[in-house]
C-alpha cells in the first residue's frame, strides 16, 4: 500500500487513505535510516555541523499536526534529533537547513492539492532535493519492509523560532526606492503567514490581503497555475488599482503575478525580467541563467543581451536545481512559477521572487506593464495536452516530420524551425503529450497549432 504515495519528487496522496499516521512513521524512519546510511563514509570536509539532525515543518492543512508527529516519533526511533520550526512555507525549510546547517529536512505539505491530500517534501544537506533518482527510492524501499514499533533508540526534540531569521534573510532581497501598494492572494495557504511575519512594516510597502485566514479550507484551489484560481485577485485589483498582484500557492513556494489591470503576466517574462536584474549586477557579469525549455525564447534573449549564459533544462525542480548548483548560476526560473537563487543555497522561494520583482519595479516610474510590454514580442499558446496512448511513437513521428529543424531530446522533443518552434513531452502520471509552441505572430501560431493538431488531435480541456 505504501508504494501508492511515492512520487517521482515527493511523498503525496489523500488523508487518512492511502496516506495516515503509520506510513508518516514508516517514511521519517526510512529518512532517518537512508539519511545516516548515506552520510557514512564522508571526509570531514563534506560533513555538516549537525550530521544527527533533520528540521521539520508543516503547512496548515487540518492533517498536518498530526502527520508531523508520527514522522517526528519515525525519525527519533532511528535516533536521530529533531528540530521543528513549526508552520511554516516550504522555502523556510531549505532555508533552516542552511541556517543550522542539519544534515536534511521534511516538509509536511501537499503544496497546491485540495485540502485532503497531504505528504513530504524531503531534502538532504544544504536543502538539495531528494527525489526519485536521489533517495527517494531507496526510503520507498526502506518503509514498504518497516513494521510500526519501538527500536530502543530515541533521538531528542525541540521547537525552534527561527521567523526573524528568516525574516532577515529574505529582505536582504527586498530594496524599495518608491511607495508601492500590492495586492496579494495567499490562497488560504501558507502566505497567510508568511507574508505578514516577513513583509509587515516594511517601509514604502502597502499590502493590500486576499484570503490571508488560515481556515484548514480553501476558497479557491491553491494552485496559480490554473487561471479560474485568479478571478478573486484580479477582481481585487480591478477595485484596489494596486501596482501589482501576486498569488501564491498552498506552500506559498510559488508565485504568480499579475500587472495593474489585472493580466497574468507569464512565469517565463517574470523570468526574463529577474534574470536581466540579476545580471546587471557587476559581481554577477557573465553568469549562466538556468530556465526551464518551455519558456520563450525571449528569456535567452534577454540573458545573452545582459551578457549572461542561458542555459535551457529539463522541467522540474530536481534539473534546475541540480543545474543552478553545477553551473553556480546566479538565477532560475520555471513556467510552473518556481523561482531559484544562488544566494539562497540555489534553492527556490516564493518570498524572494515577490521581494525581487517588488524592488525591480520600485525602481523605475512607470507601471509594471511597461516592463513586461517589450517581452511580448513572441506569441505562445501555452501548455496544450493531447491524450495520446503511444506517447513515444507520437514524438518519433514528429521528429520524423519536421527533419529538417533542429531538434533536440532534452526532454521529451524539442522542434525548431527559426520563425516557429514547439516541445513535446511526456505527462509522467497520465497517457498525455502536453505542448507548447512559440511562433513570431499570432497568425503563424494559430496556424502552426492547426497544423500539429493533425497529429495530435483535439486538445483535452480541464488539465
Amino acid at each position: 500500500m505504501i508504494d501508492k504515495i511515492f512520487k517521482a519528487y515527493d511523498v503525496r496522496a489523500v488523508y487518512p487513505n492511502p496516506l495516515n499516521e503509520e506510513d508518516a512513521w514508516k517514511v521519517g524512519h526510512a529518512t532517518a535510516q537512508f539519511l545516516k546510511r548515506s552520510r557514512q563514509n564522508l571526509a570531514p570536509e563534506h560533513r555538516v555541523k549537525q550530521e544527527n539532525t533533520v528540521v521539520i515543518g508543516r503547512d496548515m492543512r487540518p492533517s498536518s499536526p498530526e502527520l508531523a508527529r508520527a514522522l517526528t516519533d519515525g525519525l527519533r526511533s532511528v535516533g536521530m534529533d529533531v528540530i521543528d520550526v513549526g508552520m511554516v512555507d516550504t522555502s523556510f525549510i531549505y532555508f533552516a537547513i542552511n541556517h543550522l546547517d542539519s544534515v536534511g529536512g521534511v516538509m509536511v505539505t501537499a503544496s497546491h492539492n485540495p485540502i485532503q491530500y497531504n505528504g513530504f517534501k524531503i531534502s538532504g544537506p544544504k536543502a538539495k532535493p531528494i527525489g526519485a533518482a536521489s533517495g527517494l527510492d531507496d526510503i520507498r524501499r526502506i518503509a514498504t519492509t518497516l513494521r510500526v514499533g519501538q527500536t530502543g533508540l530515541k533521538g531528542t526534540f525541540k521547537e525552534l523560532d527561527l521567523w526573524s531569521a528568516y525574516r532577515s534573510h529574505v529582505l536582504q532581497f527586498l530594496d524599495l526606492k518608491r511607495p508601492l501598494k500590492v495586492v496579494v492572494d495567499a490562497s488560504n495557504g501558507m502566505a497567510g503567514k508568511m507574508v505578514p511575519a516577513v513583509f509587515d512594516n516594511v517601509p514604502n510597502l502597502q499590502i493590500v490581503p486576499l484570503l490571508f485566514e488560515i481556515t484548514g479550507s480553501f476558497v479557491h484551489e491553491p494552485n496559480p497555475l490554473v487561471d479560474s484560481n485568479l478571478d478573486m485577485l484580479k477582481a481585487r485589483i480591478a477595485e484596489e488599482k494596486p501596482d501589482m498582484g501576486v498569488c501564491f500557492d498552498g506552500d506559498a513556494d510559488r508565485c504568480f503575478f499579475a500587472d495593474e489591470s489585472g493580466k497574468t503576466i507569464g512565469c517565463d517574462l517574470v523570468t526574463a525580467i529577474l534574470a536581466a536584474d540579476f545580471l546587471r549586477h557587476p559581481e554577477n557579469k557573465g553568469a549562466t541563467i538556468v530556465y526551464d525549455l518551455r519558456s520563450s525564447h525571449v528569456v535567452a534573449d534577454e540573458v545573452r543581451a545582459a551578457g549572461g549564459e542561458p542555459r535551457r533544462e529539463r522541467v522540474g525542480h530536481a534539473f534546475i536545481k541540480k543545474t543552478m548548483a553545477e553551473t553556480k548560476a546566479v538565477f532560475g526560473g520555471e513556467l510552473s512559477g518556481h523561482f531559484y537563487f544562488r544566494d539562497n543555497f540555489f534553492a527556490d522561494s516564493g518570498a524572494i521572487a515577490f521581494a525581487r520583482l517588488l524592488s525591480i519595479l520600485s525602481a523605475q516610474s512607470g507601471p509594471i506593464s511597461g516592463l513586461v510590454a517589450p517581452l511580448t514580442r513572441y506569441s505562445q499558446t501555452g501548455e496544450i495536452n493531447f491524450q495520446v496512448e503511444d506517447k513515444e511513437a507520437k514524438i518519433r513521428e514528429l521528429a520524423d516530420a519536421y527533419k529538417k529543424a533542429h531538434t533536440d531530446y532534452l526532454d521529451g522533443v524539442t522542434i525548431d524551425l527559426g520563425p516557429w518552434w514547439f516541445n513535446v513531452r511526456k505527462s509522467n502520471t497520465e497517457p498525455m503529450l502536453r505542448l507548447n509552441l512559440e511562433a513570431q505572430s499570432p497568425a503563424l501560431r494559430d496556424e502552426k497549432l492547426k497544423e500539429l493538431k493533425r497529429f495530435l488531435g483535439e486538445p483535452v480541456h480541464g488539465h
